[in-house]
C-alpha cells in the first residue's frame, strides 16, 4: 500500500557567530519575535526560535557554533510578502539593519529582492506573481518604478516567454 507523504519545509535554522546580533537583525528586518531559546541537550549550543507567526513556534532557529572564519553555506532564505511595496519596505530595512549586496530580480513567477545578512547568507524577499515561465530567469528588477511599470513589463516578458501560462495552469499540474 502505498501512502501519500507530502510533508511540508515549516523551518530552518542557520549557525552563527554573532548569536544576538543575528537574532537583533532579523527583529529590525522582519518583525520576527523570539519564542525560545537555551542550550539544547541534544544540540549541545545555544539556541534562539524566532517566529514571524503566532500559529508557528518558529521559523527561524538560530544557532551558535559558526566559527570566525567559516563561509556561510545558506543558498538563501526566502520570505514571502503581499505587495511590491513590502518588497520596498524590506529592501529599506535590510539596509539600515546593515544588509550588504542588495540587488532585485524578476523572476516572472516572482519579483524578488536578495541581499547579504550580517553574516553574508543569502536572504530573499519575494512576491508571487500570476504568471509561470520556466526557472531559472532573471531579469534587472527596479524597484524605483512605479507598481503599474512593474507589474505590466513582468506581464509583457512573460508572455514574450515560450514556457508562458498562468500561475493557476501550473498549480493545476504540479504533481501530475
Amino acid at each position: 500500500m502505498k501512502t501519500s507523504f507530502r510533508p511540508n519545509l515549516s523551518h530552518f535554522g542557520v549557525f552563527c557567530r554573532d548569536i544576538e546580533k543575528m537574532v537583533s537583525f532579523y527583529q529590525d528586518v522582519f518583525g520576527m519575535v523570539e519564542t525560545d531559546r537555551g542550550v539544547g541537550k541534544t544540540f549541545n549550543m545555544k539556541l534562539v526560535f524566532l517566529s514571524g507567526t503566532p500559529g508557528q513556534h518558529h521559523q527561524l532557529v538560530m544557532a551558535s557554533g559558526r566559527g570566525p572564519d567559516a563561509p556561510s553555506t545558506v543558498m538563501q532564505l526566502s520570505f514571502k510578502v503581499d505587495e511590491i511595496e513590502h518588497l520596498r519596505e524590506a529592501r529599506r530595512r535590510a539596509l539600515e539593519a546593515g544588509a550588504t549586496q542588495m540587488r532585485g530580480l524578476n523572476h516572472g513567477n516572482a519579483l524578488s529582492i536578495y541581499f547579504s545578512d550580517i553574516e553574508q547568507n543569502t536572504v530573499e524577499v519575494y512576491i508571487d506573481t500570476p504568471w509561470y515561465i520556466t526557472q531559472p530567469h532573471g531579469d534587472p528588477l527596479d524597484l524605483g518604478k512605479s507598481d503599474d511599470e512593474i507589474w505590466a513589463e513582468t506581464e509583457r516578458a512573460c508572455r514574450a516567454d515560450p514556457t508562458f501560462m498562468p500561475a493557476e495552469k501550473w498549480s493545476e499540474q504540479f504533481g501530475k
